[in-house]
């Protein structure tokens, strides 16, 4: 089974925004067209990551959306500093609609603990993040 990945969205106000934001980005040309997003540490468990794996993202307090992890990079700031880069695919797939609270970094995310995507069912898609939670904590979503 894949291992994933928890990231909080910043800024981002929904998946349409995440998009546009990270197609912006890959116009950039020291990004040659790929998609990638930079932190300190790299996993410790790539290697499960790259088996199928995905970054969830935390969109106003709910994962909304997963992009697959493709390959990770390593470089050395011009501080000296390592980081990681994480590319993933171009790809973002609505997830159900799962509260999460803020927290600093990454997590990792059991396969059996991800939330499931949303193909053709939107169940919550076009609502708003705090009436799909209200629903959910009811057990009407």
């Amino acid at each position: 089974m894949p291992l994933h990945m928890i990231k909080l969205s910043v800024g981002i106000e929904d998946i349409d925004h995440l998009r546009s934001v990270q197609e912006s980005r890959r116009q950039l040309p020291e990004r040659a067209g790929r998609l990638w997003h930079q932190t300190r540490q790299t996993p410790r468990r790539a290697p499960e990551l790259l088996d199928g794996g995905s970054i969830y993202w935390v969109i106003k307090g709910m994962i909304r959306a997963r992009q697959g992890i493709e390959e990770f990079g390593t470089l050395i700031g011009g501080d000296g500093i390592k980081r990681c880069r994480i590319f993933l695919n171009s790809t973002l797939v609505p997830t159900d609609h799962w509260p999460r609270r803020p927290f600093q970094g990454w997590r990792y995310l059991e396969e059996a603990d991800a939330p499931k995507d949303l193909d053709g069912d939107k169940s919550g898609a076009d609502m708003p993040p705090e009436l799909v939670a209200e629903l959910r904590a009811l057990g009407l979503l």
